[in-house]
């Protein structure tokens, strides 16, 4: 009889986005990135995703099953097509819910969150379990992804308690950002149909609301998050947004796995996107790509001038007011700065004028833009993260693999795959700071502008960063042992 570790694993992977379908973060790539790798080590996987009107089916063919859902949200139901699509031996499946999905934005607009979010992932989550059911899919594991999927495991142990099909199924529930937790005031409880003896501190209420990412830490199996740093953090008064409480209860089963990028797509020496493909031993391409990026974005060509960037969703989180506040001592110091992304409408406003004043050594482009991203990678020199809090961060690793040096913040995952360069023994891969201020994130930034001066040592730092592993390898077969341990426990096997 095969032992646990040999039996291949069905997956069930519930999120709210994924790569190249719809993306608006680092979630996205996680998804695509980790299903590829699962695939790849024997795992059967299948991604449910919601069918917004933003993929791209002329790219995508999207295929009808022939399947529908219908599910309860308040008093009365609602239905879904479930359509598929394979990629790189993936299965995804789409719900499609014109009134739900067809919007501009997944999750809003940048005036702030759609007012019926609530009602649209009380869907997808039944949704997703009826789908499981009428598609004959019998995971042994059903992975759920931040707070849209959270009430999946709530619906599993409720609902769907007597369900037969679902009676072997065990649940993880990964926090990708604790920071975005869906909470909803208590007059959306009817959209859940769900007995008001869940409204209770132990389960779903969360100072006097509904919080959908609550119920995925209280009712799953297990739980995981994306770096080692950021499961200690979280369990802290100053990173556990008030959930910290929670999250100690349960510290037995929330476990921290380090994301990884897809490194066939980041791979500067294979990237259609780029000028030139270059790797740690041949530097002359990195070269051609800074003075092709200078001439795309109208930035006077200029080897010698170090050039920064920044790739970000555009929120406090990821230290915006730090970018603004160093602005102008940046520019002082003669360096060029490009800067891609967008989000809180008050910061692009700032970002935008702040570039202005500098046309000659600054571009803010207001956008998400795949094409351009891998471009800025592959032509800039530093790139800047100095993120309140960051649970993973995976530019700082698509940085590191081009060779592009990362000035972070010492926190969760940045603190966890950047280290700090000693000039003297030439060890480490960037550049980090610890105290949230921006005197200290400009003196590293400063650091690094010194270091870049010095040739010898500032490629002795780049081949450092690029000769690093940051592919899904180690984090894919974590999450295995995690997926056949919590289907033991399931089991009752030792």
């Amino acid at each position: 009889m095969a032992s646990p570790m040999e039996r291949k694993l069905n997956i069930l992977m519930a999120a709210s986005e994924a790569a190249p379908y719809a993306k608006t973060g680092g979630l996205a790539d996680v998804i695509s990135g980790l299903s590829k790798s699962l695939v790849s080590r024997g795992a059967s996987v299948s991604v449910f995703l919601p069918l917004y009107s933003q993929i791209d089916q002329q790219r995508f063919p999207l295929k009808p099953t022939g399947r529908t859902v219908t599910v309860p949200v308040s008093d009365r139901s609602e239905s879904g097509e479930i359509f598929s699509c394979e990629i790189a031996g993936v299965q995804y499946y789409f719900i499609k819910n014109d009134l739900y999905f067809n919007r501009p934005g997944l999750y809003g607009t940048n005036e702030g969150d759609y007012p019926d979010n609530a009602a649209r992932f009380v869907f997808f989550s039944r949704a997703v379990l009826e789908s499981a059911k009428v598609l004959g899919l019998q995971p042994h594991v059903l992975h759920c992804h931040d707070w849209h999927t959270g009430l999946i495991p709530v619906f599993l142990k409720t609902a769907y308690a007597a369900e037969p099909s679902f009676q072997a199924i065990s649940t993880l529930f990964t926090i990708h950002n604790l920071g975005y937790q869906g909470i909803f005031w208590h007059y959306d409880w009817h959209l859940l149909n769900l007995p008001w003896n869940y409204f209770t501190h132990e389960a779903l209420e969360f100072y006097g609301k509904i919080n959908f990412l609550k119920g995925g830490l209280v009712f799953a199996d297990a739980l995981s998050t994306v770096s080692p740093g950021y499961a200690k953090e979280i369990q802290t008064a100053a990173y556990g947004h008030r959930l910290e409480g929670v999250l100690r209860r349960r510290r037995k089963d929330l476990y921290g796995i380090l994301n990884g990028i897809d490194t066939e797509e980041w791979d500067p020496a294979r990237d259609s996107y780029i000028a030139a493909a270059y790797d740690a031993k041949t530097l002359q391409g990195k070269e051609k790509c800074k003075t092709a990026l200078q001439k795309e974005v109208g930035l006077p060509v200029q080897k010698e001038v170090p050039l920064l960037a920044i790739i970000s969703r555009l929120s406090e989180q990821k230290g915006i007011d730090l970018i603004v506040a160093v602005f102008d001592k940046v520019m002082a110091t003669g360096a060029q700065w490009i800067i891609l992304g967008n989000g809180d409408k008050g910061y692009e406003v700032q970002l935008e004028a702040l570039a202005k004043k500098y046309p000659k050594q600054a571009i803010v482009k207001i956008a998400y833009d795949h094409v351009l991203a891998h471009r800025i990678e592959a032509g800039a020199d530093i790139f800047l993260m100095p993120s309140k809090y960051e649970p993973c961060g995976l530019n700082q690793m698509m940085s590191l693999r081009y060779g592009t040096v990362p000035v972070v913040r010492a926190t969760g995952g940045l603190d966890d795959t950047v280290a700090q360069f000693n000039p003297d023994t030439l060890q480490g891969n960037g550049f980090k700071f610890k105290a949230y201020s921006a005197t200290a994130f400009f003196r590293q930034i400063q650091n690094a502008l010194s270091l870049f001066k010095e040739k010898k040592k500032w490629r002795a730092l780049i081949r450092n960063g690029m000769e690093g592993n940051y592919s899904w390898d180690a984090s894919a077969e974590k999450c295995l042992k995690l997926y056949h341990l919590i289907h033991k426990k399931k089991r009752g096997e030792r």
